[in-house]
C-alpha cells in the first residue's frame, strides 16, 4: 500500500501505477476535485491543511483495513494540501483487486473512512467570505477558527 500527502498537483496515472498488478482484474479510482458551488455559494478556492504525521498513520490504517476486508487488494491514496483552485484534484484513491465488485466496494470504503478519521481540514474561500468547514464529514465545525492539530 502506498499513501502520500503532497503540496503538489496529483498525477492520477502515478497513483494508478502504484496498484497495477498481474493478478488484478480491476482497478477503480476515485478523484475528488474542488467544485465551484457549495450549497449555493460560489467558491473561489480552498485551503487544505493536515496534521500530517497523524494523517499518514490514518491513511495507512485505512489501507490495512482494506487489505483485511478485501482479499488480494492493493491500495494507493494521495491527498493534496495547500491552496487548491476550482477543478484542482484534492484526492486520488486507486484500488486494485482480482474482481471489479471488490475494487468498487473497497474504493468507496476508502473515501468514507478518509472523511471519518483522517485529520485533514479545509477552509473555503467564497466571494463573500471564508470559513473553516470543520471535519470532512461536515459534522463538526470550527467556530473559533482553525482546527487544533493535536492527537
Amino acid at each position: 500500500m502506498n499513501v502520500e500527502i503532497t503540496n503538489n498537483p496529483i498525477s492520477v496515472q502515478e497513483v494508478i501505477d502504484k496498484v497495477i498488478r498481474r493478478d488484478a482484474g480491476a482497478i477503480t479510482t476515485f478523484i475528488g476535485t474542488v467544485r465551484e458551488l457549495t450549497h449555493g455559494r460560489k467558491t473561489l478556492h480552498l485551503i487544505y491543511e493536515a496534521y500530517e504525521s497523524m494523517a499518514l498513520k490514518k491513511l495507512q490504517q485505512i489501507g490495512v483495513e482494506i487489505t483485511e476486508k478485501w482479499q488480494n487488494s492493493e491500495v494507493a491514496i494521495t491527498h493534496r494540501i495547500g491552496r487548491l483552485e476550482i477543478t484542482d484534484i484534492a484526492v486520488v484513491i486507486a484500488v486494485s483487486t482480482p474482481h471489479r465488485k471488490d475494487a468498487y466496494e473497497a474504493n468507496r470504503y476508502a473515501i468514507e473512512r478518509i472523511k471519518e478519521i483522517v485529520p485533514i481540514w479545509k477552509k473555503e474561500h467564497w466571494e463573500d467570505g471564508e470559513e473553516w468547514i470543520g471535519n470532512q464529514q461536515g459534522t463538526i465545525s470550527y467556530l473559533t477558527g482553525e482546527p487544533k492539530k493535536e492527537e
